[in-house]
Parts: structure tokens; C-alpha cells; sequence
């Protein structure tokens, strides 16, 4: 029976890091993907394969794409491509440090490493900007209809599509509103996480609430905020069982819709955009048996 990985349905850790890989040699992928099969146990390394990997295997997921198509968004929404995702997951920064060195030496010569992203978990969840992340997030059996395929296609079963999505905060945008303002453009109050109802139409939670859609667009959020020298953000990551959750709030929040565009764009901006398949686990390994694995 496939399973899930067991980190897309775990609260986020303590530290992360999201490692990007580009495809350097074709030919060394197959022997890298059975290194990570060995390797990867799906709960301190989820694993994501990008479209082009998958092609240039010869193979085919059914609804995986290198990434959007936008042509009405009225904020820029830049996307890069990418062969490989790994989010490593742990307690401790050091020792993720290493594991990140590890999997970069042992995916060599077939991947080349695109990015890294340290990231952690701030007070009780929250993003940088003090408000509660992920509160609307389903749980048990409704977030694993969402973030997960189910048996009705068995190739894909137990597997999940994510959307991961680099935001980088404007603090002295946002620090420059009141507290009111701030509690507008969220949609909620900082203090006790409550919704406001009279918030405007360009509140992110008006924007993103996902029981709106029709269909309803669910997503099992798994952010964490990010640091870099002086940059820091939210690192959003989505896990549904398509892209098209995702695709419908972002759409929305763009205002590519109805003209009206998410309030947060005026204190943070998108600075990439990844699109992943994270393979279900059989028998304690990542099910690859669609790539002929």
C-alpha cells in the first residue's frame, strides 16, 4: 500500500532547509534517484521530482508541469523550473547543515544544486510579521484528501503535487502601517488570530478563503519563514492532490480574476515559484515504479 510521505502531514520542524537541484547529466539521474530511493525516508527528507526530470527519463506523471500560466495577473509572479526539491526537516540547524552537504555530494554528477534556503519555525507558527499562519489548514482525514492522490488513480496513489513559492517581506513597507492596517490586509487581528468580517475585499483571507472556490480549493500549507543576511520571508509551500487549489488562489490573489489584488503584495513579493511531484513511499521507499524504478 503507498503512503505519503510522513513530513507533509507533520507540523513544519524546528529548522529546515529547501534545496533546488537542476539536471547537470541525464545519464547519471537513474543511479541518483536509486541513491535517493536508498536514502530518503520522506519524513526528515521529503522529496519532490520537477517535470524535467521526469522527461528527460523518457516518462510521464500525469498533471506534473514545469509550472502557471498567468496572462492576466496584475503583479509580477516569477517561476523557475527545477529537476529536484529536497526539504530536509530536523531540530537541529548543524545537523541539517551536514545532511544538506551529504545529499549535494551524493546526487553529484546528475544534479546540480540551484538554491538553498535555510528556514525555522517562528513563536507558535507565525509568520515574520507576527500573524498565525496556516489557521485555516485541514486536519486528519480532510488534510490528506487534499494534499494527497487517492486510490481512484493507483499510479499516483499515496503521492502529492506542491507548489513552493519564495515570498520576500518589505518590513519597512509593512512596519510603516498601523496595527488596524496591518489587521486589514491580513483579514485577521494579530492578537487573538480572529477573522475579520469587515475587513476589505483585498484581505489575504478573503482572497485565499478556500471554501469560496468553486470547487473548493484545500491545500495543506507547510510554510516556514526564511533569513538570509538582511532578507527574510516566507517560504509557502502548498502539498494538494493537483495544482489546481493553488493555481485557483493564486489566480485570485492576483488579481487576475476580478481586478482585485491580495493586499499582501503591498508589504511582500513572490520571488520564484517551483512546481514538484513528491512520490508516494512503498515499503519504506520512495514508489517510483512510474519511472520504471
Amino acid at each position: 500500500m503507498q503512503f505519503i510521505q510522513k513530513g507533509i502531514l507533520q507540523e513544519v520542524p524546528n529548522h529546515g532547509i529547501y534545496v533546488s537541484y537542476l539536471l547537470s547529466e541525464a545519464g547519471a539521474a537513474t543511479e541518483a534517484l536509486r541513491a535517493i530511493q536508498n536514502f530518503a525516508d520522506g519524513e526528515s527528507c521529503v522529496v519532490g521530482l520537477g517535470a524535467s526530470l521526469v522527461a528527460a527519463l523518457g516518462h510521464s506523471v500525469p498533471g506534473l508541469r514545469e509550472g502557471f500560466s498567468m496572462p492576466h495577473a496584475l503583479v509580477p509572479l516569477p517561476q523557475q523550473p527545477i529537476a529536484l526539491w529536497l526539504w530536509l526537516r530536523g531540530d537541529d540547524r548543524g545537523a541539517l547543515l551536514l545532511a544538506e552537504r551529504v545529499w549535494t555530494l551524493r546526487l553529484k554528477p546528475a544534479f546540480q544544486r540551484h538554491q538553498r534556503i535555510e528556514a525555522f519555525r517562528f513563536d507558535d507558527g507565525r509568520d515574520l510579521t507576527g500573524y498565525k499562519d496556516g489557521t485555516e489548514n485541514p486536519e486528519g482525514d480532510l488534510a490528506l484528501a487534499a494534499a494527497c492522490v487517492d486510490a481512484a488513480t493507483p499510479d499516483l496513489a499515496g503521492s502529492s503535487f506542491a507548489a513552493i513559492q519564495q515570498w520576500q517581506h518589505q518590513f519597512d513597507s509593512f512596519e510603516a502601517m498601523t496595527s488596524e492596517a496591518q489587521d486589514h490586509a491580513m483579514g485577521r487581528r494579530r492578537s487573538d488570530n480572529e477573522e475579520l468580517e469587515e475587513a476589505p475585499e483585498s484581505a489575504h483571507v478573503k482572497r485565499t478563503a478556500q471554501e469560496d472556490f468553486e470547487p473548493e480549493a484545500f491545500v495543506l500549507r507547510r510554510s516556514m519563514p526564511w533569513s538570509a543576511g538582511s532578507q527574510a520571508g516566507l517560504m509557502f509551500v502548498a502539498f494538494g492532490h493537483s495544482f489546481d487549489a493553488f493555481e485557483a488562489q493564486l489566480t485570485r490573489m492576483s488579481g487576475a480574476e476580478d481586478g482585485i489584488i491580495d493586499a499582501l503584495f503591498g508589504f511582500s513579493q513572490p520571488l520564484n515559484t517551483h512546481y514538484v511531484w513528491c512520490p508516494a513511499m512503498l515499503n519504506e521507499r520512495l514508489d517510483l515504479r512510474i519511472l520504471g524504478l
